[in-house]
């Protein structure tokens, strides 16, 4: 991954009697991201994460530098955890999966895809504020929320369509376009329509948007059956 400037990296200890314990940190990183999540970077204010974590302001600044260096982590953090999880659904539904079997499969991988805008609430929170701000907030910020979640998502669904066309299952001489495809049909509706879950559908209108976008998908990149000559005609 991109290493970010190191204007943006967290302290990683200092002396001995200033480290906080993991379960204080983690407190401080889940207690700052609800708050970034809620009010956004600019508004957000260090007294109302020490609030929400349970510790002293003192506390966060004997950890983080400032709040742009401790909002930096939070984006590491989350969008990485938030990262993992795609990639082991996108693995765990694709991995080995036969050309008969990858229609059922996309469709799984699509239900499990936006549950995840579900039980990761307050990651994607965050994400509405870091889009909304986008402008106003540093350049290296937002590479930092692409390269430590989105990208390594991204890159693993190509990898896993470059499987399936080289095996024979998908027609995809292009992975990656193949992937922005996948991703707009079977995703880009509800993202947009809950904008990133803040506003939820009925699971029926849901499963119906993916099951219609993979169907579509699949429509576009099935592989093409190898015809038999027609005998006895001539051109």
């Amino acid at each position: 991954m991109t290493r970010r400037p190191d204007t943006l990296h967290a302290q990683d200890g200092g002396a001995p009697g200033r480290r906080l314990s993991a379960a204080k940190r983690e407190a401080i990183v889940r207690g700052a991201r609800t708050v970034f999540g809620r009010e956004g970077f600019p508004r957000a204010g260090i007294d109302a994460i020490a609030v929400e974590a349970g510790v002293s302001t003192r506390t966060i600044y004997n950890h983080f530098r400032d709040k742009e260096q401790l909002f930096a982590t939070v984006i590491e953090e989350s969008s990485a955890h938030v990262g993992d999880a795609l990639t082991a659904l996108i693995d765990r539904h694709l991995e080995e999966v036969p050309a008969s079997g990858l229609e059922s499969a996309l469709i799984a991988l699509g239900h499990d895809w936006v549950a995840v805008m579900t039980e990761c609430a307050e990651h994607f929170a965050l994400v509405r504020q870091i889009t909304a701000e986008a402008a106003h907030l540093p350049a290296a910020l937002i590479d930092l929320w692409q390269e430590s979640g989105p990208r390594p998502a991204r890159a693993a669904l190509v990898h896993r369509f470059r499987l399936l066309a080289a095996a024979g299952a998908l027609d995809a001489p292009d992975p990656a376009r193949a992937a922005t495809h996948f991703h707009l049909l079977a995703f880009a509706e509800i993202t947009d329509r809950t904008r990133l879950g803040a506003t939820p559908l009925p699971p029926a209108e849901i499963s119906a948007i993916i099951t219609a976008g993979v169907h579509t998908f699949l429509h576009g990149h099935a592989p093409t059956p190898t015809r038999p000559p027609v005998l006895g005609t001539t051109r």
